[in-house]
């Protein structure tokens, strides 16, 4: 599906550049709009709250399409807006003027053969092909609501987000189609099927077919900052997946500071994010964020995380920025990292679960390089991080980012002093953070309850010490309390990990007759490990775990596993094995 995808588009971008009518369609376009330059300063001010939001906003116009116009004068970027690669030899490189050019022409299919009109909703699950990129864009141009799903739903997935959200449009590959056609008969709101493909599908509108002869020129839609512009499924951790609907401010302003505070970035960066599709991850880091920057978003369209091939493409492209999971970085410090010379490389960072330190201090030793973590929600966007020129503390999430403030209150709402355990949260006051989601669509209850006095909360348990630096714990329902003990399951994994016999582990609660609940620790042994006798091994990890830390912490029971129960972004599906361990009883 990824090759479809990069075929269709790759034909389209050589017609582009060798058909002399649709060069001059395409000047037409662009030349007969008005630009001003990209105020960087003013969003700059928006993103710290020294600026109001402005009423009115659409990333696609005032943001891409002024980039394409600084860069047909050109004053930069020098490099691509977007450079793909699937490792099989297809690869697509887009100016911003490119981009611009095609998604006008998706935005004509959108409202055309598809039928969709302003704050209508689509359904896209497409893996990581330039496809997801143009209808991204498209989606904003023509006010349509995107909502991303990823490759790995199931049947029974797809059919609850046609019904939840009610979209009028699906828009995937061959691979997925067939499945769809399992449910799509379910949903009375889904009125247009498209498919990604080279072959052609009954009932299904081709997408390769549909951009051919779609019109070259789209007015885009006058769209406010607060009206909906996406809606994400959470991945359900804990549990089922809800509907985050965000605004054209809170995706396209809300994500300025990301690229540049965070994620470092300027036109000349070159900027690899590995989340899949279907997460705000990846509108954030290979959307909005590089972007918003004028830097290239780079992409490797690998079907599944392959450590060795991460490793051979940061030696063999120019790429100056990764952002990845920490399970990747798990993954990849198992190789040895001082093999490959990493050219360009220089900013690591890491978001998603927390960064375990002997993970960080691994990667540190063998490349020279820090990973900075940030932390943020769906529903939030980045709250939290470590940031270049900030001293990082293994182990810890760093400091509030700008405009949030962040606080570790009780279940009162009173902010707790320094090193005290409580919930993470974020003060609101009377006015809703611009970069906050706007609501869980159609759950107004949910919505209200993350609301505790004049704080959001996130859900996630932790301390913050006397510099500001926030220490995560885990998730609230995560916490174990063992004869009044409250232990965190994120420290005992990391010291865990420390040791050489243990690639990962999940640690949850087990009944206890006696303490009522016990830490438990599920194990992934390294594979030279894995002939040892478990027994033994099990009681020399408890003894680790006993020296290494507060001995009321270490687990008391270990099992050992071939693998973890993960959701599609990586995260560690802890309540899966908690409540496989309670249903025992």
């Amino acid at each position: 599906s990824h090759t479809y995808g990069s075929n269709s588009l790759h034909s389209s971008a050589k017609c582009f550049h060798g058909n002399a009518k649709l060069q001059m369609v395409f000047c037409k376009t662009k030349c007969n709009s008005a630009f001003a330059p990209l105020n960087v300063s003013y969003y700059e001010a928006i993103s710290r709250c020294e600026q109001e939001v402005p009423e009115y906003f659409n990333f696609a116009s005032d943001v891409l399409d002024k980039w394409s116009q600084i860069e047909k004068e050109r004053k930069g970027p020098s490099n691509p807006a977007l450079w793909w690669i699937n490792g099989k030899g297809d690869e697509i490189k887009w100016s911003f003027e490119e981009l611009g050019f095609l998604s006008q022409k998706v935005a004509n299919m959108l409202s055309g053969p598809c039928s969709l009109e302003r704050g209508d909703r689509v359904l896209v699950i497409l893996p990581r092909i330039p496809e997801w990129w143009l209808l991204s864009v498209a989606c904003m141009r023509t006010g349509v609501i995107i909502i991303p799903g990823t490759t790995q739903l199931t049947a029974q997935d797809i059919c609850y987000r046609l019904l939840a959200s009610k979209a009028k449009c699906i828009i995937t590959t061959d691979v997925l189609a067939p499945v769809v056609d399992l449910v799509a008969s379910k949903s009375q709101f889904l009125k247009t099927k498209v498919i990604v493909s080279e072959s052609r599908r009954a009932e299904w509108l081709n997408f390769s077919d549909l951009l051919k002869t779609a019109p070259a020129i789209h007015n885009c839609v006058k769209t406010k900052s607060q009206d909906p512009m996406a809606i994400y499924f959470t991945s359900g951790a804990t549990g089922s997946p809800k509907m985050v609907e965000h605004s054209y401010g809170s995706f396209g302003l809300g994500f300025f500071l990301l690229g540049s505070y965070w994620m470092n970035l300027t036109p000349s960066d070159i900027l690899w994010n590995m989340s899949d599709t279907a997460w705000v991850k990846a509108a954030a880091g290979s959307v909005f964020g590089p972007w918003f920057q004028g830097s290239c978003v780079f992409i490797h369209a690998m079907p599944q995380f392959d450590a060795r091939e991460t490793l051979n493409t940061l030696c063999r492209y120019p790429v100056t920025t990764l952002c990845s999971t920490p399970t990747a970085y798990r993954m990849l410090v198992q190789h040895d990292l001082t093999r490959y010379a990493f050219k360009t490389l220089k900013h690591c960072l890491t978001a998603g679960e927390p960064l375990n330190p002997e993970v960080m201090a691994q990667w540190k030793s063998q490349t020279g390089l820090n990973i900075y973590e940030g932390y943020g929600q769906t529903e939030t966007g980045m709250v939290c991080a470590n940031t270049k020129g900030m001293k990082i503390k293994p182990g810890s999430l760093g400091k509030a980012a700008p405009p949030h403030d962040i606080q570790i209150i009780d279940e009162n709402g009173s902010v707790l002093p320094a090193g005290k355990e409580g919930d993470i949260a974020i003060k609101v006051d009377a006015k809703w953070p611009f970069t906050f989601f706007t609501r869980y669509v159609d759950d107004p209850v949910k919505t209200a309850s993350t609301i505790r006095g004049n704080f959001y909360i996130t859900g996630d348990r932790g301390s913050m010490d006397e510099d500001g630096y926030i220490w995560f714990m885990g998730r609230s329902d995560d916490v174990i309390i063992s004869s009044g003990y409250r232990i965190g399951p994120f420290e005992i994994e990391s010291v865990l990990i420390e040791h050489p016999a243990v690639a990962e582990s999940a640690v949850v609660s087990s009944p206890d007759p006696i303490r009522g609940e016990v830490v438990k620790a599920f194990v992934v042994l390294s594979p030279s490990f894995k002939s040892q006798d478990p027994k033994k091994l099990a009681c020399e990890l408890q003894d680790y775990v006993r020296k290494a830390t507060a001995p009321y912490k270490y687990p008391r029971k270990i099992e050992f596993v071939q693998q973890l129960p993960k959701t599609i972004t990586g995260k560690i599906r802890r309540n899966e094995l908690r409540n496989k361990e309670w249903r025992k009883t």
